[in-house]
């Protein structure tokens, strides 16, 4: 197999990202050890493609949906970025019960656990703010980059998925980057989870929601569907996980992985 060792593409979680010394670069600042987990894929993957593209800048405005406590406000914020974190409100996550895993931002307070950004520099450079993503406010404009990590899954049907995608987009300034991790079924090209809680997305779907956006004026980096080739991207972690290895997993009846993609709107 030949792997490309340049700038990120729209890709899927792969064992051999974690050798390589841009993975290990990020997590070395999130104060993290390489672990072959998806999640922290997600979050280098998404620091790697932005910094690829010099969104990661000082005075650069970002967006970030369904925040969560995740550490990347805080980590973009040392690097002197403002950012304005957002998330469903509080009670309408814990109605969906997204009460574990860090899955909800509770206020600005909460993203910052690690103490990555120093306290003054944090308070001066993120804001948070309520939003749900079915529903983007229209004064959200302007931002040089957003991102969201495996969320948009969770809007209910993989149209509205589409749909976030589509509308996230009028966030950004011309020429903007956005960067959006998700649920990607490696088991089925046929048969998915379509209308859920968490849906999962199938190789037919991205390459659909793909072709729409590039037709739409705006540039999608190449996709890559290769699964990698070493032990670990061989494993699934089955029901009930363990989160030893943790880049494939079981999901009901599918074995599901998380897939990048990096989009820049149109000029």
């Amino acid at each position: 197999m030949v792997y490309d060792f340049g700038k990120r593409r729209s890709e899927l979680c792969k064992a051999m990202d974690y050798k390589q010394d841009w993975f290990k670069r990020w997590c070395n600042e999130l104060d993290e050890q390489p672990n072959c987990h998806r999640k922290q894929w997600e979050f280098v993957y998404i620091m790697q493609a932005l910094w690829e593209r010099g969104c990661i800048a000082k005075d650069k405005r970002g967006l970030v949906f369904a925040a969560g406590t995740e550490p990347l406000p805080a980590m973009f914020a040392k690097y002197g970025v403002n950012i304005l974190a957002t998330d469903i409100m509080p009670e309408k996550g814990i109605e969906k019960g997204w009460i574990n895993g860090n899955q909800l931002c509770f206020g600005v307070e909460s993203l910052n656990n690690r103490g990555i950004c120093a306290a003054d520099e944090f308070k001066k450079r993120v804001q948070y703010r309520p939003v749900d993503m079915n529903d983007i406010p229209d004064d959200l404009i302007d931002f040089d980059f957003n991102w969201s990590s495996c969320s948009f899954e969770h809007l209910g049907t993989l149209e509205k998925g589409f749909q976030f995608l589509k509308n996230q987009l009028e966030t950004l300034k011309p020429g903007g980057w956005s960067v959006h991790t998700t649920e990607y079924n490696v088991s089925s090209n046929d048969e998915t989870q379509e209308n859920n809680d968490t849906v999962i997305y199938r190789q037919r779907d991205i390459e659909q929601i793909v072709h729409e956006l590039r037709n739409q004026g705006h540039f999608v980096e190449e996709v890559s569907f290769a699964l990698g080739g070493l032990p670990e991207d061989f494993m699934v972690d089955t029901e009930p996980h363990q989160q030893k290895v943790h880049l494939k997993l079981q999901v009901d009846k599918y074995v599901v992985t998380s897939i990048g993609l990096i989009i820049q709107k149109k000029f």
